[in-house]
């Protein structure tokens, strides 16, 4: 993922075009401003979780157009001459502001705001709304599975589950959304995300006897490690496991089969050997609702794959990026004018827009409000907006631990229906003054 190379052709063919028709009309240089949110949450969802801010900011510093993409888009002729010396310039001079990393979102919620000339903002969509809609969406999936899990950690290990660049920005975002670690690498390397992991069955295959794998494990990785002990017998793993490595045993894991039921046993039987601080992770097709459902069970942790960089049945969220508001005239001074789409089933609400969220006398959330203006300083309420970008200069980069935080508050600060795993309506409601 540490790659400097260009990411302006991370963008669709007819962004580009559009951008054409603008230029020969004479509106590109028209002030203008666009907006991200979402008309609605993923079916059942509670709240969602902005995610992806600081990839997008990372990728809008590398939109630029070399000789490379410049010489791709005249041989495909995918724009004129004219377009092609226009973008052979072009650096984003506009400003952004948008909702803080790990912040809940509600329909409505305008996520991002950009405001920069008509040619500036419009090729910016596609890279922003595959970014967001990407990693807000493993987001809001991770928030509620470390809700359902309460104080016990969990692991992110789908990097087998899906493309390879999604991979680490999937950890990246579960790491916000509470994960504790991740198996992979590279969102290690580029994002600082804790990374650990120690065998999987095939590493107890490739050995003669199961005694045998545990032991070279053991051996390698101290006893503090985490034993398999599904791939043959799991009570005789157990009591394998016990007699190599003792009393300081770190933990065994469970894969397969009754979860729940089969995690009683062990914690029994671990008990019984003596190993009463070993924990217990279970790992296998885990989402937000199997993992509530072994609250009661004796699991000190959770690994989660498939569902988590699938979003758990949401892979988007559907967010969109549209003209809000445009300057009547070309001139940097000329008011801008609320714009809105009427299509049926696809409106927007035009004019530049300002939100903070309501919160009560015991620091609770109760609503999203949006203002047509600045509301400045309001008496029970936080502003939600924060500047990115800055006359084209990115203000707005934070580590991925300090979006954790945000996201920990932020759910601290959420009503308590919008926690529970059912399914359910937005748990705020997004007011428009």
């Amino acid at each position: 993922m540490r790659e400097d190379g260009s990411s302006a052709l991370l963008t669709d063919h007819y962004e580009l075009t559009m951008l054409q028709g603008a230029l020969h009309s004479g509106a590109a240089a028209r002030r203008s401003v666009f907006e991200m949110f979402a008309r609605r949450l993923p079916e059942g969802r509670r709240y969602g979780v902005v995610a992806g801010t600081g990839r997008f900011l990372d990728l809008l510093q590398r939109f630029r157009f070399g000789q490379e993409e410049l010489d791709f888009l005249s041989d495909h002729r995918v724009v004129d001459e004219s377009t092609l010396e226009w973008l052979a310039d072009y650096r984003f001079s506009g400003n952004v502001w948008g909702y803080g990393e790990g912040e809940a979102y509600f329909p409505g919620s305008p996520i991002l705001v950009v405001e920069a000339t008509f040619a500036e903002a419009v090729i910016l969509e596609t890279l922003a709304l595959s970014v967001y809609n990407h990693d807000s969406a493993i987001a809001s999936a991770a928030s509620r599975m470390s809700v359902a899990a309460g104080d016990r950690p969990l692991i992110e290990m789908g990097s087998r589950r899906t493309q390879e660049h999604s991979a680490v920005a999937a950890a990246r975002a579960a790491y916000v959304a509470g994960f504790a670690t991740s198996s992979n690498l590279e969102a290690g390397r580029s994002f600082g995300v804790p990374t650990g992991g120690t065998a999987a069955h095939a590493f107890t295959l490739l050995h003669d006897s199961e005694q045998h794998a545990f032991k070279a494990q053991l051996e390698s990785m101290g006893k503090g490690t985490t034993l398999l002990v599904d791939t043959y017998d799991v009570e005789r793993a157990v009591r394998h496991a016990v007699e190599l490595a003792g009393k300081e045993l770190g933990a065994v894991r469970i894969d397969s089969g009754d979860l729940a039921a089969t995690a009683s046993r062990v914690r029994a039987q671990l008990d019984g050997l003596g190993a009463t601080d070993t924990e217990i992770v279970v790992t296998g097709d885990l989402d937000e609702h199997s993992i509530q459902a072994l609250a009661v069970a004796p699991v000190d942790g959770y690994g989660v794959g498939t569902s988590l960089v699938t979003g758990s049945g949401a892979p988007t969220v559907s967010l969109v990026y549209k003209l809000v508001a445009r300057a009547r005239g070309l001139t940097d001074d000329a008011p801008l004018e609320p714009v809105a789409k009427r299509s049926v089933g696809k409106p927007s609400r035009g004019g530049r827009k300002w939100s903070v969220r309501r919160l009560d006398d015991k620091g609770v959330a109760v609503a999203e409000e949006v203002y047509p203006h600045d509301p400045g300083e309001v008496v029970g309420t936080r502003p939600l907006l924060r500047p990115l970008v800055v006359d084209g200069e990115i203000v707005g980069r934070e580590t991925v631990h300090r979006a954790r935080e945000r996201h920990r508050a932020t759910v601290a600060e959420l009503p308590e229906q919008a926690l529970r795993m059912s399914r359910g309506d937005a748990s705020l409601p997004t007011i428009f003054h």
